[in-house]
């Protein structure tokens, strides 16, 4: 059981996911990050891996993936930084990437450092569910690494139950056709692609992305589904408070749960 099992066993309600690029705003902030959002209270840390075309993010993710590619954040890199991230804490850590770099790298090489520093799971959103299935399911389950599928409001009842077996992390929910940073309006769609979510009592846990940028968008979502995940309000904040930055997480992460 990795510590992704362990938290949605102990605490399955309100969870908060924040994202990150690796690298960014400075090359070696990785791991500094990663201890003030667990001091601050976060649930889980999503760590995106920075790749040169980011098709799912909008321009605060994409802009921040470029600076740290500016920056010389690598694969190879972020494992080095998080070598002794564990003697420091045991706040699930997931890992957000394309497939691109993870094949370039090697799907078991990069399960095997993953598993080596103390990643729990990945999310792929650009990975054909029948490759997983065919190709990196066994390799993912060997080395204990949880996959997060993803489910738009487009999909299929019949193909959101797959998701729902395969998932062995949590089920990533896009609240709307857009990419990430768009706002989440609490417009009639979204609302109930969550109804339509939670209607399905879905074994795996959910957590909603896409345009969640502040207490009411997380509360509205934890009212329907498991969590929220945020990420490009996050990047802003990283990009305006240089010198008061852990004071600026504490804050952040205080008035979303509040």
């Amino acid at each position: 059981m990795n510590r992704l099992e362990t938290l949605f066993q102990t605490n399955n309600k309100q969870l908060l996911n924040i994202y990150f690029t690796a690298g960014y705003p400075n090359l070696e902030d990785t791991l500094p990050i990663i201890l003030e959002l667990d001091k601050a209270g976060a649930d889980l840390i999503e760590i995106g891996i920075p790749f040169s075309d980011p098709m799912a993010d909008g321009p605060t993710i994409q802009q921040s993936n470029q600076h740290a590619l500016d920056n010389g954040m690598s694969l190879n890199k972020l494992f080095t930084q998080l070598k002794d991230v564990r003697k420091f804490t045991q706040i699930p850590l997931v890992c957000m990437s394309y497939l691109n770099p993870i094949l370039k790298f090697g799907i078991e090489n990069f399960c095997k450092k993953a598993k080596a520093v103390g990643i729990d799971g990945i999310i792929l959103p650009d990975m054909p569910l029948p490759e997983y299935e065919n190709n990196y399911e066994t390799i993912f389950k060997k080395y204990g690494i949880s996959v997060c599928l993803l489910v738009s409001p487009d999909t299929e009842e019949k193909r959101i139950a797959k998701i729902d077996k395969l998932t062995t992390g949590f089920i990533y929910l896009v609240t709307g056709k857009a990419v990430t940073g768009s706002n989440l309006h609490h417009n009639t769609t979204q609302v109930n692609t969550l109804k339509r979510i939670e209607k399905l009592s879905l074994k795996s846990t959910v957590l909603a992305g896409f345009g969640i940028s502040d207490a009411a968008g997380y509360t509205l979502v934890c009212k329907y589904v498991n969590g929220a995940i945020i990420g490009s309000e996050f990047i802003r904040l990283l990009s305006k408070h240089p010198k008061n930055r852990k004071q600026q997480i504490e804050k952040f992460i205080k008035n979303i749960k509040a």
